[in-house]
């Protein structure tokens, strides 16, 4: 029976140094920011922004220089990311192609296509969107029907992919297709996956507008795309192995516990104007032990990680408990703020509220569904 491990962190000498130098940068960034756009967070898009942080060196924080890095450490790198995240920092650009898709292409890409996209998108002027879900497929990653023929100059490509998030603002897609004939008793056999440059001719992206009328989602349609034959990302038939260890960095970080953290923040603002409710207490106690223990367990991914593991069972776990807790959170603070307190912290929190309220229906479902994570760790303990 396979097990989980949550070793500690490892240590990271720079790290609070580090973050003291993260939060003066933001102070003055965000100073005029105000909750309810603190509340996007990593759905918060401002390439200028993305641009200054690659400006100052915290983009690709851990990768080789010779890409673009800065060779430092994953535990580092986490201290930015929270940072970012509880500012509630507009991250949304760069997010993915610096989370994963760049250290999939540092894992899997040729020479070739590392120096050409990984200095880009430690730069901040590179965004990726990731090429994964399909209509009809709900999160059976297996049953992918998006086909890539090789022919004569390259890779045509057909079909659709679905909720792409940003890919109206985004360069490249990491697409993941199917190259290989459908085996029912191998249906994870027969993948690979591209580095798609979303200009070409043949690729259509459609918006899909979420219940708030925002803009975050797409529809890509691939109808005779040709991608030149060097695109293919790693090798021809693996993108099954590819794509899982890929979420792992999708899976384990900061962000799967801290899309409700604004709302946490603006609650115990507003209960702070009325100390003494021991009910209140007790739930915002519980809620920060959480957010303690979650963060340490996903300190930890980010040890594992640096040391080369593959570490996609406890990055499972941690994006279950951490969506969860981020739909608890909308929860609590309805039932403790009573309705009709009116000052101005009330007003921000009621706004705050709203947006999270309206959100926290897909954290349970970005980045694989509870289903679908519940499967892996059941079968990690040899349940099934």
């Amino acid at each position: 029976m396979s097990r989980f491990t949550f070793p500690p962190p490892p240590p990271s000498p720079g790290g609070e140094a580090f973050r003291a130098e993260v939060r003066t940068f933001l102070q003055q960034e965000l100073a005029d920011r105000p909750p309810i756009d603190r509340a996007q967070s990593w759905n918060g898009n401002d390439p200028a922004f993305s641009r200054k942080l690659g400006e100052r060196g915290w983009l690709g924080l851990t990768w080789p220089k010779r890409y673009g890095g800065h060779e430092r450490s994953a535990l580092e790198r986490y201290v930015l990311l929270e940072e970012l995240l509880a500012a509630g920092a507009p991250v949304g650009l760069h997010w993915i192609a610096e989370r994963q898709s760049g250290p999939s292409i540092l894992r899997f890409g040729t020479e070739e296509q590392k120096l050409s996209i990984l200095p880009r998108i430690a730069a901040g002027e590179c965004f990726f969107c990731i090429g994964m879900s399909e209509p009809d497929t709900g999160s059976d990653l297996a049953s992918v029907r998006t086909r890539a023929v090789r022919e004569p100059g390259g890779w045509r490509v057909n079909g659709t992919k679905l909720w792409t998030t940003n890919a109206h603002h985004c360069h490249y897609m990491i697409l993941f297709c199917r190259t290989g004939p459908v085996v029912p008793e191998r249906r994870h056999a027969g993948t690979s996956q591209f580095l798609v440059d979303l200009t070409l001719p043949g690729i259509t992206i459609r918006p899909v507008r979420n219940l708030t009328g925002e803009h975050h989602f797409n529809e890509v349609v691939f109808d005779d795309a040709l991608l030149p034959e060097d695109s293919i990302l790693g090798r021809e038939g693996e993108g099954w192995a590819q794509v899982t260890g890929e979420l792992a960095y999708e899976r384990s970080g900061p962000e799967r516990f801290l899309s409700s953290f604004q709302l946490l923040v603006e609650l115990v603002r507003v209960m702070s104007e009325a100390p003494g409710d021991a009910r209140a207490e007790i739930a915002l106690g519980r809620l920060g032990a959480q957010l303690v223990t979650l963060r340490r367990m996903s300190r930890s991914v980010a040890g594992m990680l640096q040391a080369g593991a593959d570490p996609a069972l406890e990055a499972a776990m941690v994006k279950d408990l951490g969506a969860l807790l981020e739909q608890e959170i909308p929860e609590i603070a309805r039932d403790l703020v009573a309705d009709g307190t009116d000052s101005p912290a009330a007003r921000q929190f009621e706004r705050v509220l709203a947006y999270t309220t309206m959100h926290a229906p897909s954290f349970s479902l970005r980045g694989g569904t509870r289903e679908i994570l519940r499967g892996i760790i059941a079968r990690g303990l040899g349940l099934r």
